[in-house]
């Protein structure tokens, strides 16, 4: 198959200003738009095996990586759901046209409902598919499993380095990180995106639990929503069957939507 085309943009002015790297794959509509998780980036299984899906179907598609990702410019440490949020936007503009379906890893999820929300009026985005989406995550998934002295330490300090099972050195958690997140929180209010979502979870993700996918199917209460539960599913879904369930989905919104 042909390689997608490489690409950078520069998000953001003057000091902000940071540079993207982008992938970049030629085809038919509906495209596929992928948005990875905290942490990983475009070159990873499941972009790779989207990518790999799209060029077989002869469809568009493009990934990218957040500032501090990848091949992207910037640190890891400046970046925000702002920032990322913001780079996700510039890059679905600049690089698609016409019906998108968005693939959300992880945090990738909660950026993908964000951008779906926005969207909403613009009939831009086709479909929803989500992995083990992360919604709210720097709220339900970081501070409020913090204990007091992590707390503390993380105002007092800026910082809070927290170990993963993900990566040989732990993660370092920007009380900037925590603080701008919730000014993109869903919290308990509906979330209406105007199009068929479909979510893969895994039962046994330490990451991001079961439940808080099965929470996020109550309030898409106005939208189509399909729920896997993969009972021995970790937070990546990478293994090959996995990937074979991420294909399928795609598969099935594609046949939804009005493309077989």
């Amino acid at each position: 198959m042909a390689e997608a085309r490489a690409e950078r943009i520069v998000v953001g002015d003057g000091e902000a200003g940071r540079e993207i790297a982008v992938l970049d794959r030629a085809g038919a509509g509906p495209g596929l738009f992928w948005l990875g998780g905290f942490r990983s980036d475009m070159k990873g299984a499941k972009a790779t095996a989207v990518d790999a899906f799209a060029a077989e179907c002869g469809l568009a598609a493009v990934r990218f990586d957040y500032s501090g990702h990848g091949t992207s410019g910037g640190r890891f440490e400046d970046g925000t759901i702002s920032g990322w949020l913001e780079e996700a936007r510039a890059v679905f503009d600049k690089f698609t046209a016409g019906p998108q379906i968005v693939v959300g890893s992880s945090m990738g999820g909660w950026i993908a409902l964000r951008l779906a929300v926005a969207l909403r009026e613009t009939a831009r985005i086709a479909g929803l598919v989500l992995i083990a989406p992360a919604i709210d995550m720097t709220r339900a998934l970081m501070w409020d499993k913090m204990d007091g002295a992590a707390r503390e330490e993380l105002l007092a300090t800026g910082a809070l380095r927290v170990p993963t099972q993900h990566a040989p050195e732990p993660y370092r958690i920007t009380r900037a990180l925590i603080e701008d997140g919730d000014r993109h929180l869903f919290g308990e209010n509906l979330i209406e995106v105007g199009c068929p979502v479909t979510i893969l979870q895994g039962v046994a993700d330490m990451d991001v639990p079961w439940r808080h996918a099965t929470a996020l199917v109550s309030r898409l209460a106005s939208d189509d929503v399909v729920l896997t539960l993969v009972k021995d599913g970790d937070h990546r879904l990478s293994r090959p069957e996995d990937l074979d369930r991420l294909r399928a989905a795609l598969s099935t919104m594609l046949a939804g939507i009005g493309r077989a």
